[in-house]
C-alpha cells in the first residue's frame, strides 16, 4: 500500500515563528484555566515546550487539541488530583497518580528520584495511575541537569497500538525509553526513543501535513509496508518494531517493548498492554491509554563513589566521542541530545517554527495573539 497520489492539499512548506516565552505563557495560562494549579501548570507548560524546542514536534503543541485538552475535558484527567505515595522504602517508592497530567506529575517524581538519589546514590519512583506525559526525554534530562543519570519509560496503559513479531493482535504502545546524563557543557547526552520505529505522533504529524511514511514505519495486516500514514488512524496499519524484519533485529525492538512494560506496569501496578482483553475483537489497534505507568530512576555516581572525579571521566567519555574523525565529506561526529541542544538554544533565541495549520488552530483557542512572525 502506497501514499495517496494526490495527498492533503495543503501540503505545508512554510512555517509561523512563534515566540518560546509566548507560547509557555499561554499554554501557563491555559492549563490553569482548567484549573491545574500554576507551579504545575508551567511545569506542564514546560514539558510540552520541550518537544517543539527540541524537534520532536510530534510530542509538542501538536498534542494539546489532540490528546490533553481532551482528557482534562472529558474528566479522565482530574487537574487538581494529588498524587499519593503507596510505599515509601527511602530509596525508592511507589506513587498513584490519581488521574494526574503526566506532563508534570512525571516531571516532579523525576526530581523526587532525584532527591532520594542524593541520600542513597539511586532514587526509583514507580507511578500507576497517570496520563501522558509528552516527551519521556524531559524527564530524564532533569536527572542530568542535577548532575545524575536519569532513565524513564512509560507504557501506554491498555492502550495496544503495536503486534508481535508474526502476531495477529495488537497488544502493546509505543513504549517509550529514554535515558539522559551530563555531558559535555550545554549538551547533556539524551536519548530519547519509542521502542516502535517511530511514535504515533510523528505518523499523524505526516498524516496531518499529507507526506507519506517513510518505508518502514508501518505495515499491513499481512505485513506488507505501508506508507499512507493516514492508514494507522483507520486501522489498516500497524507500527513497527525497531528493526522492523527478523533479518534486521525485529526481536530487539520487541524485547524493549516488553522489557518496558515490564519496569513501567508490573513494578507499579499499571494496566497493562499484553492482558486476556488484547485478545478479544479483530485485532486491530485498540483500548485507551488510561493506567499509564512510569519508571523513573535516578542515579547518582558522584553517592555512589565519593570522591572519584566523575564529571571528568563523563567529559572525557563524550569529549572522544565528538573527537571521533568523520568519514570523508561526513558530519562532525556528535551524540544524542547535541542536536536537541543546539535547536532548542537556536529556537529560543528565534522563534518557534509551527505549521500554519497549528498555528491557526492555537490562535482559534486565544493562546496566540497575533500572525504571528515572518514565515519561513
Amino acid at each position: 500500500m502506497t501514499a495517496p497520489t494526490a495527498p492533503r492539499a495543503a501540503v505545508e512548506h512554510t512555517t509561523v515563528l512563534v515566540d518560546h516565552a509566548e507560547l509557555h505563557a499561554s499554554l501557563t495560562g491555559l492549563f490553569t484555566g482548567h484549573g491545574i494549579p500554576d507551579a504545575r501548570a508551567r511545569l506542564a507548560a514546560d514539558a510540552l515546550c520541550h518537544g517543539d524546542l527540541t524537534g520532536l514536534d510530534s510530542h509538542g503543541v501538536f498534542n494539546l487539541t489532540r490528546l490533553y485538552l481532551p482528557l482534562l475535558e472529558s474528566g479522565r484527567c482530574d487537574p487538581r488530583a494529588e498524587p499519593e505515595a503507596l510505599t515509601d522504602l527511602g530509596a525508592c517508592a511507589v506513587v498513584d497518580a490519581r488521574r494526574a497530567l503526566g506532563l508534570w506529575a512525571a516531571a516532579e517524581a523525576m526530581d523526587d528520584a532525584v532527591a532520594r538519589a542524593g541520600r542513597h546514590g539511586v532514587g526509583l519512583v514507580s507511578v500507576r495511575g497517570a496520563t501522558h506525559f509528552g516527551c519521556a526525554g524531559f524527564h530524564a534530562v532533569r536527572a542530568a541537569h542535577a548532575g545524575m543519570i536519569g532513565v524513564v519509560a512509560s507504557n501506554c496503559g491498555g492502550q495496544r497500538i503495536a503486534r508481535p513479531p508474526g502476531g495477529a493482535v495488537a497488544m502493546l504502545g509505543t513504549n517509550p525509553l529514554s535515558v539522559a546524563a551530563p555531558a559535555l557543557d550545554g549538551y547533556p547526552f539524551l536519548l530519547d526513543m519509542s521502542t516502535t520505529v517511530a511514535p504515533s505522533g510523528r505518523v499523524r504529524v505526516a498524516a496531518r501535513r499529507g507526506t507519506p511514511a517513510p518505508d518502514g514505519w508501518l505495515e499491513d495486516a499481512a505485513g506488507a509496508p505501508v506508507t499512507d500514514p493516514s492508514a494507522f488512524d483507520r486501522g489498516e496499519a500497524f507500527l513497527r518494531w525497531l528493526g522492523g524484519t527478523a533479518e534486521a533485529g525485529v526481536h530487539k525492538g520487541y524485547g524493549l517493548g516488553i522489557a518496558v512494560e515490564l519496569l513501567a506496569a508490573v513494578v507499579s501496578g499499571a494496566a497493562v498492554g499484553p492482558a486476556p482483553a488484547a485478545l478479544e475483537g479483530d485485532g486491530r489497534p485498540h483500548g485507551s491509554d488510561d493506567g499509564i505507568g512510569f519508571f523513573l530512576l535516578a542515579i547518582s555516581p558522584e553517592v555512589l563513589r565519593p570522591g572519584a572525579d566523575v564529571a571528568a571521566t563523563t567529559r572525557s567519555l563524550f569529549g572522544t566521542l565528538v573527537d571521533c574523525p568523520p568519514v570523508p565529506g561526513g558530519e562532525p561526529v556528535r551524540y544524542p541530545g547535541w542536536r536537541e541542544a543546539e535547536l532548542a538554544a537556536e529556537r529560543r533565541r528565534h522563534g518557534i517554527p509551527l505549521p500554519p495549520h497549528l498555528h491557526a488552530e492555537l490562535t482559534a483557542l486565544g493562546l496566540l495573539g497575533g500572525p504571528g512572525r515572518s514565515p519561513r
